[in-house]
């Protein structure tokens, strides 16, 4: 294996004295240059130079999703636009998108923790790795490409899509690795099964670096057993940095080590936001403390895990995502949240405001069934145009393929309490 950074194994005190350093400079950069954190900070009535030790960030108010859509979209940065050389986006829930802006030192920091998550999963330079991941505003495949180019690795930009060709390009490029979401990857399988007349554990491949959506143990084993390959977990969110927050080790494979000199992780109730200690279940929070263009403080993830020891990093690791604390689904890689359907939905006034939302799995991938209703003074509308169009709005502002399933007034469930919007069939699936 590559040589690993002198931090990745330094002394718990070193490490925690090298991230007090930099979220003491973290807080003032993001009060001096930022007016929302200044006056959040302002009303909660502290000031960065009450953080004495790294227990004080508690003292410090959260930030969330809400946070980033309010200042839409450059409010939040802390740099003028002249020092942000690139943006990324990903989907909100009033089809605004979450816009992130990047200096080049972050763009530097970023090819830096991707290019360590990949030398932990056993990668160098010798190696070709297969960039499955959708480029563009998604974060996924461009910090996977600047990742691996960093290491010093081959670089195949494939990007998401056209199954068949990727299975021939994996065959015809012989790549090591592979950084794809882990829904997808089983679809390659197939692909390769079917071109190579049997088994695809033959291929090139020996390394998968999975992200971007939650997979279970289950499906690990299956990966690793129809491809032959070690599959590991990484971990990253746009408003953070992206992928690359956190990898698995391949030497462990016990969940990702978070990159603690550059992320700050903490987990806290998410009903009353206490801090709880290390191996308890709460909501995961992180702040930035290298990041420039748009630095975070404690901003929630709304993800559900753990704090674990650290094992063959002196760094923390995290367990697991168990479920979300939000009521956002993440299907085939794309964010979703039930109240941005809605939003389509309303755009139609032959529609009631009543709607469900149905997820299952077909075969590898995850579908979305749309089930609204038809409002009773409407009945001689066109359902095959209305569905149409609908599906074509929640595409375009969404960015997700659905189903659409209109039926008549009154024929979906009411609740007397908070309405149960969204049938997750992936859950009974797998039980």
């Amino acid at each position: 294996m590559s040589k690993l950074d002198h931090i990745e194994t330094a002394s718990v005190d070193e490490l925690r004295s090298l991230q007090l350093a930099r979220l003491q400079k973290t807080l003032h950069h993001a009060y001096e240059n930022v007016p929302m954190y200044r006056r959040k900070f302002d009303e909660a009535g502290v000031h960065p130079s009450d953080c004495k030790t790294l227990e004080d960030l508690n003292k410090f108010p959260f930030t969330t999703k809400q946070d980033l859509r309010d200042n839409y979209p450059f409010g939040l940065f802390a740099v003028p636009m002249e020092k942000i050389v690139r943006l990324h986006a990903s989907s909100g829930t009033t089809g605004k998108p979450t816009v992130v802006g990047y200096t080049q030192h972050d763009i530097d920091v970023w090819a830096d923790v991707v290019a360590r998550s990949l030398r932990a999963a056993g990668l160098s330079a010798r190696d070709k790795i297969h960039v499955a991941y959708g480029y563009g505003l998604f974060t996924g495949g461009m910090g996977a490409h600047y990742g691996a180019e960093r290491l010093g690795a081959t670089v195949i930009p494939m990007s998401g899509g056209q199954t068949e060709k990727q299975a021939q390009l994996i065959q015809d490029f012989q790549p090591d690795a592979i950084m794809v979401t882990p829904s997808y990857c089983l679809n390659i399988i197939d692909e390769l099964e079917r071109q190579m007349g049997g088994s695809a554990s033959a291929c090139s491949l020996r390394v998968g670096v999975f992200g971007a959506e939650p997979w279970t143990n289950a499906m690990r084993a299956e990966i690793e057993q129809r491809l032959g390959i070690d599959a590991l977990d990484i971990y990253g969110l746009s408003e953070v940095m992206g992928p690359g927050v956190a990898m698995e080790c391949l030497e462990s494979k016990d969940g990702p080590t978070i990159w603690e000199d550059h992320f700050y992780p903490e987990i806290i109730n998410s009903e009353n936001g206490a801090v709880l200690a290390d191996g308890e279940l709460g909501e995961l929070v992180f702040t930035t403390i290298t990041k420039e263009g748009l630095p975070v403080i404690r901003y929630r993830t709304r993800d559900l895990t753990r704090l674990l020891p650290g094992s063959a990093r002196t760094m923390r690791r995290m367990d697991k995502i168990t479920g979300r604390s939000d009521d956002m689904l993440i299907i085939r890689g794309v964010n979703v949240f039930p109240s941005q359907v809605e939003e389509q939905i309303l755009k139609f006034p032959q529609l009631t405001p009543h709607y469900q939302l149905e997820v299952s799995r077909h075969g590898h991938l995850d579908s979305l069934m749309v089930k609204v209703e038809l409002r009773h003074d409407c009945a001689s509308a066109d359902l095959h145009s209305l569905g149409h169009q609908l599906r074509h709005r929640i595409k375009a502002m969404i960015g997700i393929s659905t189903q659409i399933d209109i039926v008549g007034e009154g024929q979906l469930p009411r609740s007397e309490g908070k309405a149960a919007r969204v049938l997750d069939l992936r859950k009974s699936a797998c039980a």
